[in-house]
């Protein structure tokens, strides 16, 4: 039964993902969001592991100290902001690198998802920054990363979907300078 049920879930996860994408212009991002998902490693971790309220990945962990299945997700996902760490060469220590935009706005695209699949009714547009907001992944992002994704959750949560999608597509997917990094070209 929990074979059917994590299927939907990630299912409806990645079709919301790949509609939020499409508004904004990003195809390809949308259509290839999170096809790892359907690997064995992951798939049968989740079925596993499948609680319907919140991701399997959080149960795996709990049950075994770590999750395979957000090791594999995290080292094939591009949106994830784990994906860009590596070894600076000058200080030998693992760190976070900055994170192209196309990336980013998956990222939020993902987050979004996330809480509309699993929130269902009780998803609001502040849903994303509020599960962003409790945790404690701040400290691991890189801080450019970190300053781009609360600009955009914020937005998300204090002007709604439609403004914060067209600034994605009209200034981030565009290249255009963050309200940052215009105060210093000024």
């Amino acid at each position: 039964m929990n074979l059917w049920k994590h299927f939907k879930t990630i299912t409806k996860h990645k079709i919301l993902v790949m509609q939020g994408c499409f508004k904004v212009g990003l195809y390809w991002r949308g259509i290839a969001h999170d096809m790892s998902k359907y690997s064995p490693t992951e798939f049968f971790n989740g079925v596993r592991y499948f609680q319907g309220y919140r991701s399997p990945i959080s149960a795996e962990r709990e049950d075994k100290g770590y999750s395979e299945a957000w090791m594999h997700h995290k080292g094939r996902n591009r949106h994830h902001y784990e994906y860009w760490t590596d070894m600076n060469l000058e200080t030998r220590q693992y760190e976070s690198r900055p994170m192209p935009r196309k990336y980013l706005v998956e990222m939020v695209m993902d987050r979004r998802a996330a809480c509309m699949t699993y929130q269902g009714d009780a998803y609001t547009d502040a849903s994303a920054w509020e599960y962003y907001a409790r945790s404690r992944e701040r400290k691991n992002m890189h801080p450019e990363l970190q300053q781009q994704l609360e600009l955009l959750l914020q937005m998300l949560r204090d002007e709604g979907e439609e403004k914060t999608f067209r600034y994605i597509k009209e200034v981030v997917l565009a290249g255009k300078p963050f309200p940052w990094e215009q105060e210093r070209e000024e």
